[in-house]
């Protein structure tokens, strides 16, 4: 197609309302008012689209013809390419403001903030993109890099081992919020499973407060020893290991919160820390230690003391703890165990494990759970907390010769 047919002295004398061609889709167009401006014009799947490129007249932002016919040089390559002159202009892109990071992790939580349950949550989300966040707050979320997520963890790896993994799950959260939205693109660079698994080590042991936790790539081994003790105390302390519930809970267990058809334990508010009912999704391990104590059952306790109607005491838990080779760690510390795991091996959703132990974690997953399909999710969730309890890996035989 014929390009160049304007001049600019030409184009002075066009006076009249209209558009004028100066080839191959740049026109200048021409109002009533005398104002002229350049359009560039070309057809994409049969729809004519066109894109303005600037005025004509004076003024410190004029386009001259032959900038004009730059610009229509770069839309043709564009078109040509299969691009889209409106988004993909040089000249678009940079007027477009950049969203950072941190720009992202404050719109996120101005969004979620009326679902989170108490100011602690709302408090830590800000502390996270305020404070751990803010070396990375100013990167164009499009362009966050592993070597960033990396750079805000690396410090908190080994010193603060639960502040990374919530600043590094709340990272991962604010990333696949942005890619939700358009904002960017491709992997998540916060990913633990198949990612920063690769480059950061596992934790081998977390420690929150005085509850030390066994690893729990080691909990499958340990369970190999203590079902080898035998007793009431070691199948109390399977099963809460299990269930991920609290010591207490497990120790308190009555016949009358127990479906075994259902598979289902249900325990009441009075017994619960949150104080609202919980229910837990059985595992077919969990419902055989069940069986075997209903067998033997003496009141309407699961797993009875010595005394008459009173539950095993914590110290019972903790010797069989002991007996099994694990004495350096804690019973609370399997409900860290069980909650790294669901973090770095599985894909389940933070909020289903969370609420697997029994965690306030707002009002939106708090009504899915009163529904009943979170206790669904966490059934399979539970189901594969069991299998991976039931195997042993090689490395960890011997632990097992340890323990014995």
């Amino acid at each position: 197609m014929a390009r160049h047919k304007l001049t600019d002295s030409k184009i002075r004398t066009l006076t009249v309302a209209g558009i004028y061609g100066d080839g191959d889709g740049l026109y200048l167009r021409v109002q009533p008012t005398g104002r002229r401006s350049w359009v560039f014009i070309w057809k994409r799947f049969g729809a004519r689209r066109e894109i303005g490129l600037g005025s004509y007249d004076a003024g410190t932002r004029r386009v001259t013809l032959a900038t004009a016919r730059a610009k229509a040089d770069e839309a043709r390559e564009i078109v040509g390419a299969g691009g889209d002159p409106k988004t993909d202009m040089a000249e678009r892109k940079a007027a477009v403001a950049v969203v950072t990071f941190g720009k992202v992790a404050d719109e996120y939580i101005e969004t979620m903030k009326s679902k989170w349950r108490g100011r602690a949550t709302l408090a830590g989300w800000q502390r996270f993109a305020t404070s751990y966040a803010n070396s990375i707050r100013k990167i164009p979320v499009d362009k966050l890099t592993t070597e960033d997520v990396v750079r805000v963890l690396r410090p908190l790896w080994h010193e603060k081992i639960e502040t990374a993994t919530k600043v590094r799950e709340r990272m991962k959260i604010v990333l696949d919020h942005a890619k939700a939205r358009g904002l960017r693109s491709g992997d998540n660079p916060a990913e633990w499973r198949g990612h920063l698994d690769q480059i950061l080590p596992t934790h081998s042991k977390l420690s929150r407060g005085h509850h030390a936790a066994m690893p729990y790539s080691d909990v499958a081994a340990f369970l190999v020893s203590l079902r080898a003790i035998g007793g009431v105390g070691a199948k109390a302390l399977e099963f809460t290991i299990l269930t991920a519930v609290r010591s207490g809970e497990a120790r308190g267990a009555t016949w009358a919160e127990i479906d075994l058809e259902a598979k289902v334990w249900t325990i009441p508010p009075e017994r619960m820390k949150s104080e609202k009912e919980h229910r837990v999704p059985l595992s077919d391990r969990a419902v055989t230690i069940l069986r075997e104590m209903e067998a033997v059952a003496v009141n309407a306790l699961v797993f009875p003391g010595q005394r008459d109607k009173r539950p095993l005491s914590d110290m019972t838990l903790s010797k069989a703890l002991e007996t099994a080779g694990a004495g350096e760690y804690t019973v609370h510390g399997f409900r860290s165990s069980f909650r790294d795991w669901a973090a770095e091996e599985t894909n389940f959703q933070r909020e289903v494990a969370e609420a697997a132990l029994s965690h306030a974690v707002g009002d939106a997953v708090e009504r899915a759970y009163r529904r009943g399909d979170a206790l669904e999710k966490r059934r399979r969730l539970m189901a594969a907390w069991a299998s991976y309890c039931a195997t042993v890996r090689p490395a960890n035989v011997v632990a097992i010769a340890r323990a014995s």
